[in-house]
């Protein structure tokens, strides 16, 4: 069962892709670790696994395509050879996107579906995770993990929260304690370019310019 849980926020790269495999690659090196794509591997105790998470988009305008998806483990790996490719993704964001529920409604889901993945895969014991990702995607995974929609936090780049669980707690959502939150200090000027939800416009659960965009198409948005 896992003990620990690392989130960190990508660095300032030029290509949005990659962000987090350039991120990660440095740890994997340093550490001597393998990362593994997950579009939400064995390792011996006490080891770190960094898993790559999905960025989140907003629904897109119906009839206007579908928003990219990430090319796959083997793909990326001729650019990152730190990848194992041994890990098959849970969770597949649709490409469709998604409103503000259904991301957090993800990250909930990959959760519970990542830790029961691991412990079905491996019987290796696995202790420490770091996951990294996009802002959103890491407002919505520190509130899953501490089981509350409504938590108040900004995502610096290059930042980490950390977690344990509680001891006896089975629970894979609301079961954990933050003992760090989007934290900078190891960085020289700290944490830069913070995000969050209230940065964007929200009308029932829906970024505002993407109803913007629905209704000068003339689409019922009702």
């Amino acid at each position: 069962m896992l003990e620990k849980v690392y989130i960190a926020r990508h660095g300032n790269y030029s290509d949005d892709s990659d962000r987090c495999l350039q991120t990660a690659k440095p740890v994997s090196s340093a550490l001597g670790i393998p990362i593994y794509v997950e579009h939400g591997e064995l390792f011996p105790p006490e080891i770190l696994a960094i898993i790559w998470l999905a960025e989140w988009f907003s629904p897109v305008v119906p009839g206007t395509g579908l928003h990219p998806r990430p090319g796959s483990a083997e793909s990326l790996r001729q650019y990152f050879p730190e990848i194992d490719t041994s890990w098959s993704s849970v969770w597949y964001v649709s490409r469709k996107g998604e409103d503000v529920n259904q991301i957090h409604d993800r990250t909930d889901g990959f959760l519970e579906a990542f830790e029961v993945e691991l412990e079905r895969k491996f019987t290796v014991k696995h202790s420490r995770v770091l996951l990294v990702s996009h802002a959103a995607t890491i407002i919505t995974l520190v509130r899953s993990l501490l089981d509350n929609r409504d938590f108040p936090i900004r995502v610096g780049c290059c930042s980490i929260s950390e977690f344990e669980r509680v001891p006896g707690e089975q629970r894979r959502l609301g079961s954990w304690k933050a003992l760090r939150l989007a934290d900078g200090s190891h960085l020289k000027d700290g944490a830069s370019r913070d995000w969050g939800f209230e940065d964007i416009e929200i009308s029932g659960g829906k970024v505002c310019a993407d109803i913007v965009c629905l209704m000068a198409l003339g689409i019922d948005i009702a």
